[in-house]
């Protein structure tokens, strides 16, 4: 009992600085972990009085009814060992604007084709002063890549299980963007995929949540680090207009927070599915004006199925209360990776036009 509580302390202290300036999160939540000593469940209950955040974490004993999760509806559902798996939790209450924006793309956007030219996906490190190490992070550049074209930059950001991998195992992102280039509906860019995690030890480790603090550091290593780096070793667009930012999960709320509070740096902003890191709408966005003004495109987007959907629906009611243009697209996935890969999809053709 011991080891459990000491376990459970860890996550809340992880948990609650990333939690205390986020979006309505009170109640139960929870979550299942794969770990190095098999699967962990854990129900969190968070409460709040006042500008207070305070909660505490119950490990789920195996076989009792409350570690048997509801059956899955979505039949495309398909997790990473390393990404929690977020329940239906709470419970989902759908409004008339919770529904899809945007058909479901057809089968095969990640079946890669012969015939038609081809991109590269490579490895690459950087220094960073934020975090005082060095650092690796995946970059995808288009067919024809070459130093004479300069390019215009998506940086895409994992969840809270994940690293720098973690997008293309979800997405097969070389492959998607092969295949959107070719057929001529997506501009040809540079993707960045770092590690949103920033911290020396950036992995996971098996209590994921343990690391939350590390996705807010992040904000510095991306406009510090990540940017620069990308800048000098690449042939990039340099203005605003030619740089998006968005994520998954945990990385959705980095890429709302950050993109957000950063216009001079991101036109093209997008939150897939969006988790408690992410901020309140008023902090988000405290100047409607500004916004409307500087963003080209700003996407919201989750599953129906999702526990998490209220925090991107309370994102969604506060732009369209003060006018702030933004696309609110509403699936039928969960918080899985069908819906990430597809987000990017319809994301990715519609950004640096």
């Amino acid at each position: 009992m011991k080891t459990v509580r000491i376990i459970a302390a860890s996550v809340l202290a992880g948990l609650l600085p990333v939690l205390a300036g986020a979006a309505d999160i009170t109640g139960q939540w929870r979550a299942e972990f794969d770990t190095q000593i098999g699967v962990q469940n854990y129900v969190f209950t968070f409460q709040t009085d006042g500008d207070k955040l305070t909660g505490k974490a119950t490990r789920v004993e195996p076989g009792s009814a409350a570690a048997t999760p509801a059956p899955s509806t979505n039949k495309d559902r398909a997790v990473a060992p390393q990404e929690p798996r977020i329940p239906r939790g709470r419970g989902i209450t759908l409004g008339p604007d919770d529904k899809p924006a945007f058909d479901d793309p057809p089968a095969g956007i990640t079946a890669k084709r012969d015939g038609i030219p081809h991109g590269k996906l490579e490895m690459i490190e950087y220094d960073s002063k934020t975090v005082g190490a060095r650092r690796k992070m995946q970059v995808y550049t288009p067919p024809g890549f070459s130093t004479d074209t300069k390019y215009p930059v998506l940086y895409l950001l994992h969840g809270i299980g994940g690293d720098e991998t973690e997008w293309q195992r979800f997405a097969q992102v070389d492959v998607l963007l092969d295949n959107l280039i070719a057929d001529g509906k997506a501009v040809p860019m540079i993707i960045v995929m770092p590690n949103g995690r920033a911290q020396k030890d950036d992995r996971a480790g098996p209590n994921a949540m343990a690391t939350a603090p590390a996705f807010a550091t992040f904000e510095r290593d991306l406009l510090d680090d990540v940017i620069p780096a990308i800048q000098s070793r690449y042939s990039t667009l340099t203005n605003r207009e030619n740089r998006a930012l968005a994520g998954l999960s945990m990385g959705g709320g980095q890429a709302l927070n950050f993109g957000l509070a950063h216009l001079d740096t991101f036109a093209w902003v997008g939150g897939f599915s969006s988790a408690p890191n992410t901020k309140t709408p008023m902090q988000l966005v405290p100047d409607p004006a500004a916004a409307i003004e500087q963003l080209k495109l700003l996407w919201l987007s989750c599953g129906n199925k999702d526990g998490l959907i209220r925090i991107s629906q309370g994102v969604h009611a506060y732009l369209k209360e003060k006018g702030v243009p933004h696309v609110w697209h509403v699936d039928g996935n969960g918080h899985d990776p069908t819906h990430w890969r597809n987000n990017l999809w319809l994301f990715a053709q519609r950004i640096f036009k």
